[in-house]
């Protein structure tokens, strides 16, 4: 007999130091097991409507009493990014001065025998296992592929002038390629879904460090939210941890 998974959850985002307002959205629901950050991008407020269409879907979407097999996570996750790809296309065909506005988007949602994570964009996903922090999702961006092609430093990569271009996004496109990773849980197992106003100011070695203590979640919550403000808050800042207890 499987055992129900329960979770702890913790989100915060804020605007940084920078910017007028934040673009940024987040949702959390315990009762249905997911979890999702959305960073809007475009000009005229129209990434904060393009992160709030891609939030609103998912909770329109998953319904809190379901059950579900990883089959059932996986199409669910896909109609979410693709419904909401939708609905931004609608948007912008009937508001023009929008055009160009879309989201990255992290949404993870746990079923009976473990994880599915739907990723796009230059947000990111990690799980912290027996302390190791490790990155589940890889960026879709220009300063990525750069890297992945040896042509630059992973130091290089974190101040490079060009490090925002993202190559995939929710909504620029009528045609969408989401990333889907799927995985196990064990109870214990940390997960933090973040946008990159996190970790464009704070490095893969200080967030391992900020999200092994011991401290509450919402502690190391506003503490990775200070650490981005005190590495220069460029962006709004926004980061959802999930703590798995059985």
């Amino acid at each position: 007999m499987e055992t129900k998974h329960i979770l702890q959850v913790c989100g915060i985002s804020d605007t940084g130091l920078r910017r007028p307002g934040n673009e940024d959205s987040f949702a959390t629901n315990n009762e249905a097991g997911f979890c999702l950050v959305a960073d809007g991008m475009g000009g005229a407020a129209a990434g904060e409507v393009a992160s709030r269409i891609f939030t609103e879907t998912a909770t329109q979407t998953i319904h809190k009493t379901e059950q579900r097999s990883e089959k059932d996570a996986i199409a669910l996750v896909k109609e979410i990014f693709l419904t909401a790809n939708t609905k931004i296309r609608a948007h912008i065909a009937e508001f023009p001065s929008h055009s160009g506005m879309g989201c990255t988007a992290e949404l993870i949602l746990f079923h009976e025998q473990g994880f599915v994570l739907g990723h796009i964009g230059d947000s990111r996903t990690y799980r912290l296992r027996q302390n190791q922090l490790v990155r589940l999702t890889k960026d879709h961006s220009l300063v990525q592929d750069q890297l992945d092609q040896g042509i630059i430093s992973k130091d290089e990569a974190r101040t490079h002038r060009l490090r925002n271009v993202i190559s995939r996004a929710v909504g620029v496109s009528d045609q969408l390629e989401v990333d889907i990773i799927r995985g196990r849980y064990f109870a214990g197992d940390l997960f933090l879904l973040c946008s990159d106003g996190l970790t464009d100011m704070v490095s893969d070695e200080a967030i391992e460090k900020t999200v092994t203590s011991r401290d509450p979640l919402e502690n190391r919550c506003n503490l990775l939210i200070e650490q981005a403000k005190s590495g220069g808050g460029r962006d709004n800042i926004t980061a959802v941890l999930i703590e798995v207890q059985v």
